[in-house]
């Protein structure tokens, strides 16, 4: 039988962090384990994008303190993981939404976020993160807009530009944080959990290939297996998941410039189908959706020399996770022709548009879509999930908060807003049930 002082269920982003940030407090005897090879179940499927704006100030205290450990990470590393600092720019058509970003902005900064900026706009740089403001600009002269995003539509009254933001290569800093865990000792075990001894407290597991681990230490990181996990000990964790998909798009024709920011269209729409188009959904009750109003938040960015990624979460119902999963067929032409709304450019692509590459995971959150971080009701047990849509992003983060739990280290003024307990307080409860943005995009 196998000792392990701490054993972490999981080996995506967020279990890789926790061993990564435990051993940098000095943690010894750390496995991870997982019967998959480390960021590959939903960690390798993500947009790899950062961002310091939230609604909520415990979300962007937590975020602004990934941030500054990811830059500390980029310093050491060279930049291995090559964040940048574009940042995220959402556009509007709609006049009545210009000073909806204004209080966003405003509410933004009152949390931490950076101060609002409405004149003196710079541009991001496309490469690094030094030296650049936090905070948003907020852009609504039209010849300031046609100058600095010409491929924007002409419809665009009002951009929003989230400055401490912007994206990086999720599987480097993975295997940068995964290496240095390597290096302080911490040991991978290809095998699944299969089942939890933990009468009273931990005190170990039994993995699907017979071995047995005595610890009285676990912490759970396994993403949209959680409730799978949880059921191991007794418990009903407040999660569901959301499907997203992810398409990979190669824009030969140039229409999102190669340095172009992180662009979000603000505006709920319908779809810009042909009078042919429309008759043929309309006929089949399983199409008559497509003509339908969809949500704002269609978004994209600039990959790589030549492809952009694109996405649109218009349809969000909780599903049970399922691998791999399945896709609805028609996400690739409702996500362009939801684009060409922001980026008429796109529109040259309809009808002969290239084979996309479709891939996706999923989006395991709470009904708040904050994350669930620190110790359960079990002693010895922990909980590091439900990091939904921005897992990459708080990592770092998030695991340093459970690692300080784990080594009664003070603990931020956020920590209270994320451990599970929170459920157990009647005046959360009421935040909860009047809660309206959960900052999902």
């Amino acid at each position: 039988m196998k000792t392990a002082d701490i054993a972490i269920c999981g080996a995506g982003i967020a279990g890789i962090a926790a061993a990564h940030a435990l051993v940098q407090r000095g943690h010894k005897r750390i496995v991870v384990l997982d019967d998959r090879p480390p960021l590959t179940l939903t960690s390798d499927k993500s947009t790899e994008c950062y961002r310091n704006w939230w609604p909520d100030p415990a979300m962007v205290g937590l975020m602004n303190r990934s941030i500054d450990l990811m830059e500390d990470l980029a310093r050491r590393s060279g930049n291995r993981f090559q964040l940048n600092r574009r940042g995220y720019v959402y556009a509007t058509a709609n006049p009545r939404r210009v000073k909806r970003f204004h209080r966003a902005a405003e509410q933004a900064a009152l949390h931490g976020a950076g101060i609002l900026r409405t004149g003196g706009y710079t541009p991001a740089p496309p490469h690094g993160f030094e030296d650049q403001p936090d905070g948003a600009d907020l852009l609504t002269d039209p010849a300031l807009i046609r100058w600095h995003f010409p491929y924007l539509t002409e419809r665009a009254v009002a951009v929003l530009h989230a400055r401490r933001a912007g994206w990086f290569s999720g599987q480097q800093l993975g295997m940068y944080l995964w290496e240095r865990a390597r290096a302080g000792g911490v040991e991978l075990i290809p095998a699944r959990v299969e089942a939890i001894d933990a009468k009273e407290k931990i005190r170990g597991l039994l993995l699907a290939n017979g071995e047995r681990i005595a610890t009285d230490t676990l912490i759970l990181a396994a993403g949209p297996l959680l409730p799978r996990v949880g059921t191991m000990l007794g418990l009903i964790l407040p999660v569901y998941s959301e499907r997203h998909a992810k398409l990979a798009f190669a824009d030969s024709l140039g229409v999102i410039p190669r340095d172009a920011p992180f662009l979000i269209w603000a505006d709920p729409q319908t779809l810009p189908w042909s009078p042919e188009e429309r008759d043929f959904l309309a006929e089949s009750p399983d199409t008559q959706w497509m003509l339908g109003s969809f949500p704002p938040g269609v978004h994209t960015r600039p990959e790589g020399s030549r492809h952009a990624l694109m996405l649109w979460a218009y349809d969000a119902r909780p599903v049970e996770p399922l691998f791999p999963p399945q896709f609805d067929p028609s996400f690739p032409d409702i996500v362009l022709r939801g684009l060409t709304t922001m980026l008429p450019g796109l529109q040259a692509y309809l009808g002969h548009a290239p084979r996309p590459n479709l891939d996706g995971g999923y989006y395991t959150k709470t009904r708040e879509n904050r994350p669930l971080i620190g110790p359960l009701p079990i002693p010895g047990a922990h909980v590091l999930g439900a990091l939904s849509g921005y897992g990459l992003m708080a990592a770092c983060g998030a695991a340093d908060l459970l690692a300080a739990h784990l080594s009664d280290d003070p603990l931020p003024d956020y920590a209270s807003a994320f451990a599970p307990n929170r459920y157990d307080d009647p005046a959360y409860l009421e935040w909860l049930e009047a809660l309206d943005d959960t900052g999902q995009l």
